[in-house]
């Protein structure tokens, strides 16, 4: 079976060009074009795809919110933003609102076809250049948090750096992705961390540095 495909573009031109490169692949079909997060969600009513392909800036609904409202109708459609915007603001909402790459519309059609197909797989989908936009944005952040959370919990230069990742919301996935880590030395850290901090889960341990960081 074909994994279906929605693009959505506010340029024509350009969804046109998306959708011959992806119809070059066997495995793929393009099930509907959409020049907006809106139009996306109401051709979606009609028939849903396995994969997203979204821009990030356009009229009525960006892709930032689209990728939201995607996720919460539709938890299981896999939302990929391509785009030519690599503002590390851009990045990190899109992927917070649960999109599972970002890919810049620089990419080689071949790359962007294996692209859409790891998606589908459960693969987070980051570029080098942009897992280190993250990695930059993940360290942009006030050395006295970082020193804080340090002191008060004893974690080591590594766990403080995944620490302020989990408070700012990255799932465990992104943040193997943005450290070149794998997905079980990640998960290792964590539960250190969460050792550290007294917790059992996510939502306990946020709870935890946030009342460090504001006592």
């Amino acid at each position: 079976m074909k994994i279906k495909v929605m693009i959505v573009d506010d340029q024509a031109i350009l969804a046109e060009g998306i959708r011959s490169v992806l119809a070059s692949s066997g495995e793929l079909e393009v099930i509907a074009i959409a020049e907006n997060g809106q139009k996306a969600l109401e051709s979606m009513q009609k028939e849903v795809p396995d994969v997203v392909l979204l821009d990030i800036r356009m009229p009525v609904m960006n892709g930032v919110v689209t990728t939201g409202e995607i996720k919460k109708r539709y938890p299981n459609v896999k939302v990929l933003i391509l785009t030519t915007f690599d503002d590390s603001d851009y990045i990190l909402s899109a992927l917070n609102n649960g999109a599972c790459g970002y890919l810049l519309k620089d990419i080689s059609a071949p790359a962007l076809i294996d692209a859409v197909k790891n998606a589908h797989a459960g693969d987070t989908i980051l570029p080098a250049k942009i897992a280190r936009k993250i990695t930059d944005a993940a360290r942009m952040v006030t050395s006295g948090r970082e020193i804080r959370l340090r002191k008060e919990f004893g974690f080591s230069e590594r766990e403080t750096e995944i620490a302020v990742m989990l408070f700012d919301g990255f799932n465990n996935r992104q943040i193997a992705s943005a450290l070149n880590l794998s997905d079980g030395t990640a998960r290792n850290y964590i539960s250190a961390i969460y050792l550290k901090l007294g917790c059992d889960n996510r939502a306990e341990a946020i709870a935890k540095m946030k009342e460090a960081l504001n006592g």
